[in-house]
């Protein structure tokens, strides 16, 4: 199934969105008004969609600047829910929290859940659709959510929200469970990282494509996003060998992946815009902070150093 029939949306490139810069964290300092505006700058007109992770300050600024300085894009705005169980499947030891962080956790989702709520129906003619969590219920995440409790959030928005819902999750818990979370669901989304899974550039679009048409075919009534597929272009070797990533390498998957998903009318958001420092270890090579299209500095890597001349930087 189409999502831009399934929505009547015009087809369009999209790209994963979150701009924090060199001493910019959330929690801590965030960007600011005119930081977001130059961000968004660079994006328009090459990219129509934006994915946005969290109803944080950032979040809210930057639906303000599209709103304010009247910009093309359309936004799938998402609550990032916490962990209200322990997972000590976690490989790297995060997911396990005392009693008191997790009912904390409960308490706090519920609010991210009304907000996301608020914002929808605030911003209604930018966003376009609302995502409940994100990878809360794969094996190896540090803040999982029973299935269960992610279908509460999910019929709490659509109650009260006018946009479609969703839940973004990594392919594979789509495979085997979460099929009463699919039913509700108004389309699914998917996570696809054939560099995470080991995979060669050489493998990386079929890989990616086997990952979608198993979601798809599994189910055939629901359309399948995918709201993260990108590749990395640096590591220390945590969990990506650093023989595998490199700007051509993100280049090649880039083009390919754009290539397939625009001949299939498949809603595909890059992850994803800016390098982000902040990610995972200390570790300047920590693969988390290198998936950026553009450096932490806004100039461009390979991918799209085609539109240097464009952005003038």
């Amino acid at each position: 199934m189409n999502i831009f029939n399934q929505l009547g949306m015009d087809a369009g490139k999209a790209i994963c969105y979150s701009g924090f810069r060199e001493g910019q964290h959330p929690g801590g300092a965030y960007p600011g008004y005119e930081e977001v505006k130059e961000d968004m700058l660079l994006l328009q007109g090459h990219w129509k969609y934006l994915r946005l992770y969290d109803c944080d300050p950032h979040a809210e600024q930057v639906l303000e600047v599209i709103t304010t300085e009247k910009l093309d894009f359309q936004v799938m705005l998402g609550a990032f829910i916490e962990a209200e169980m322990n997972n000590f499947n976690c490989p790297w030891g995060g997911g396990v929290y005392s009693e008191e962080q997790l009912e904390n956790n409960c308490i706090a989702n519920r609010k991210k859940i009304d907000r996301l709520i608020d914002w929808g129906n605030r911003f209604s003619n930018i966003v376009f659709s609302l995502s409940v969590g994100n990878e809360a219920c794969v094996e190896w995440t540090d803040h999982y959510v029973a299935e269960s409790r992610v279908l509460e959030y999910v019929k709490l928005v659509k109650a009260k929200a006018v946009q479609p819902v969703t839940f973004c999750e990594n392919y594979v818990p789509w495979l085997y469970k979460l099929e009463k979370l699919a039913d509700a669901l108004d389309f699914i989304s998917i996570h696809t990282y054939p560099v995470w899974e080991y995979k060669h550039i050489d493998e990386s679009l079929d890989y990616s494509k086997e990952n979608y048409y198993a979601v798809a075919n599994k189910y055939p009534d629901k359309a399948v996003v995918i709201t993260e597929a990108g590749w990395a272009t640096n590591s220390n070797g945590r969990g990506i060998n650093a023989e595998n990533v490199n700007e051509e390498y993100q280049k090649i998957y880039y083009e390919k992946l754009m290539e397939w998903v625009e001949k299939e009318n498949i809603l595909a958001f890059f992850f994803e815009a800016f390098d982000e420092s902040w990610k995972g270890s200390p570790d300047p090579l920590e693969p988390e902070k290198h998936w950026g299209l553009f450096k932490i500095d806004r100039t461009p890597k390979k991918a799209v150093q085609h539109l240097t001349s464009i952005f003038n930087l």
